[in-house]
């Protein structure tokens, strides 16, 4: 959650800190702000809403000053408006404080500081952070840099914050915990950001702060050191991230963008990993563990979200291939029950920021089990890649729509492949299927491209539901995971109400919700339960349900049943999830954008969710 930039050099500072909020803006759009260092003040100006917002209350005013940090924000303490906007001053103007995350003792601290006089302005607990900053620096025994690392050595909670100080105007202290924080480094010039997408236009060198690290920027460099006022040596890293993927290149949307890449992002995932003619699959990220995964006796997939619903058809996968059982748990339930995880025990950490709180709060707890634990995530250099024992990264490139899309199917393929690796070795699938499923896994990246094909037929069929109230969406194992993500798509983007379900299970309650304004979908390729949800498909149509399917190209029967179909190609059922899932994503997309919806900006949701 919450976006911030930050810069320190000799170029004019307002222009650079806009375009990065602009940048990070999936990261939080209830309100932005900037606050400028020059001629010993610290000018602040902040407005609830985007960042055009914010541009147009600048408007013309002159703003100069090279030193200055900005915040977009995605609301927790107090409601989006102007006084809860980021960046905070502290009591005296003298400190100006951008923050992510959640302080969570704030209410005894602000308890504390009012009764020492001071006063307050706004509901955040930011403004109380960065006041009990400015008391212990009024003490008069610590410079700036101290008195940030004494004020968050007694705080609570998490945090990635960036300190100003009419003090010291050519100074940026920043400080993370939970939350992401990276340097970039130009020449004479300091950049900051939540990730890289604000940076990489200047300068392709970084570095990633690490937990309860402190940086002083200045003009005479930066240096690291932790909360025990141990010294850090920076380890600084090479970005590969191209400035043109974080462009809409011709597409209205972000999302639809992502959609579309997927061919290209799934091909990406396995280039250099996967070479059927020679049945080579070689993961590099987890060749140290591989044989404590290989002789695994049970696994745990943790993770969020639609990074979820990946795991889920992850363990189908794993149960089906491995033979190894799977437990899928929401890492946001993991840590409040007492989980049993025992020394040894492998746990798959799925993510795609490598950011997400919770996750990264249900790893720590099973590392302190003595749990092995992989990571499957996007983002180059995240928290949970450098948290997790081993891993794999997607390759999917950035994704900025805030709807996962792109990222789901890179999840799955990477999970795949690792299924896969691991069943061959431990020889619980035979040499014959290995090599089918890796050829037929080759071919996926053409497949997903002929199901974007029906673009626009599902824009059709979109036009004629984009009023409807509610939507089922029904699967049957492979693809019940992906009527679960069919629904959350449509939720996310749409505000449509939308429930996914086995689709077995309709008829132990959901079946009461099916009439004549209830649309359907189901998700009716042909697999292993093909005469099944045939079966279910006739249940909704005897209740007048309007029936979506999506089937098996070629297929005849269901044709005959459904009101409108959609088809995509053949593949291997367990592969299948790969290609159905399509046609949802583009279903949730177009109708989204006929019901006037900011698809790539969702109402009440950001891209990273880095508060538990």
């Amino acid at each position: 959650m919450c976006g911030i930039v930050g810069y320190l050099g000799d170029r004019d500072v307002l222009p650079i800190i806009i375009k990065g909020l602009k940048r990070l803006e999936y990261r939080g759009y209830d309100s932005a702000g900037v606050a400028i260092s020059a001629d010993n003040e610290i000018n602040i100006f902040k407005k609830q809403g985007k960042v055009s917002a914010l541009e147009d209350f600048i408007g013309e005013k002159e703003v100069k000053g090279s030193v200055g940090i900005g915040h977009t924000r995605w609301a927790t303490h107090g409601e989006p408006n102007d006084l809860n906007a980021h960046p905070h001053y502290s009591c005296s103007k003298e400190f100006a404080i951008i923050h992510n995350g959640i302080i969570e003792n704030y209410g005894p601290l602000k308890a504390e500081l009012e009764s020492k006089g001071y006063t307050f302005v706004s509901d955040t607990d930011t403004e109380v952070l960065v006041t009990f900053i400015e008391d212990i620096y009024n003490s008069g025994e610590y410079s700036i840099e101290e008195a940030v690392r004494i004020a968050l050595s007694n705080v609570i909670g998490a945090y990635a914050i960036a300190v100003l100080s009419t003090k010291e105007p050519r100074k940026i202290v920043a400080a993370r915990k939970g939350s992401p924080l990276v340097i970039g480094l130009g020449k004479n010039e300091y950049f900051l950001a939540s990730d890289a997408t604000p940076i990489i236009e200047y300068t392709n060198e970084v570095v990633y702060l690490n937990d309860e690290e402190i940086a002083v920027i200045s003009d005479d460099g930066f240096n690291i050191r932790d909360l025990k006022d141990v010294s850090k040596d920076p380890y600084i890293q090479t970005l590969e991230l191209e400035l043109d993927a974080l462009e809409k290149g011709g597409y209205p949307h972000f999302m639809l963008k992502e959609i579309f890449e997927q061919p290209n992002s799934i091909a990406d995932c396995m280039r250099g990993r996967l070479n059927s003619a020679s049945g080579s699959l070689v993961l590099g990220g987890i060749r140290n563990y591989s044989n404590a995964l290989i002789n695994a006796e049970k696994i745990v997939i943790l993770a969020c979200g639609t990074s979820w619903h990946a795991g889920l058809v992850a363990e189908y996968i794993f149960e089906e291939f491995c033979r190894i059982p799977v437990e899928v748990e929401y890492a946001s339930e993991f840590r409040y029950r007492n989980p049993i995880v025992k020394e040894g025990d492998i746990v798959i950490a799925i993510s795609q920021s490598g950011e997400t709180a919770d996750t990264l709060a249900a790893i720590e707890l099973a590392k302190s089990k003595g749990a092995i634990i992989f990571g499957v995530v996007n983002a180059v250099g995240s928290s949970i890649s450098r948290t997790t024992h081993e891993g794999a990264y997607l390759h999917a490139g950035p994704e900025i729509g805030v709807a996962s899309t792109k990222a789901f199917t890179a999840q799955l393929s990477v999970l795949v492949m690792i299924a896969l690796r691991v069943a061959n070795r431990r020889g619980t699938i035979t040499e014959r299927k290995y090599k089918e499923l890796l050829v037929e896994l080759e071919t996926i990246p053409s497949k997903v491209k002929k199901a974007l094909e029906y673009n626009s037929q599902i824009e059709y069929i979109s036009e004629l539901f984009k009023d409807a109230k509610n939507f089922l969406y029904l699967g049957r194992g492979y693809n019940f995971p992906v009527a679960l993500e069919g629904a959350l798509k449509l939720k996310e983007i749409s505000y449509i109400h939308a429930e996914g379900y086995p689709a077995a299970e309709m008829k132990h309650g959901p079946i009461a919700l099916i009439d004549e304004e209830m649309p359907v979908v189901v998700i009716a390729t042909r697999d292993s339960s093909y005469d099944k949800i045939v079966s279910n498909i006739q249940e909704v149509k005897a209740r007048k349900g309007v029936v979506i399917a999506i089937v098996t190209e070629g297929d005849v029967l269901i044709p005959k049943m459904a009101d409108f179909v959609i088809e995509v190609p053949a593949t291997h059922e367990a592969l299948m999830p790969l290609v159905s899932v399509i046609p949802l994503q583009l279903l949730s997309y177009h109708i989204a954008v006929m019901r006037g919806c900011n698809v790539d900006q969702p109402r009440n949701l950001a891209k990273s969710v880095t508060v538990e």
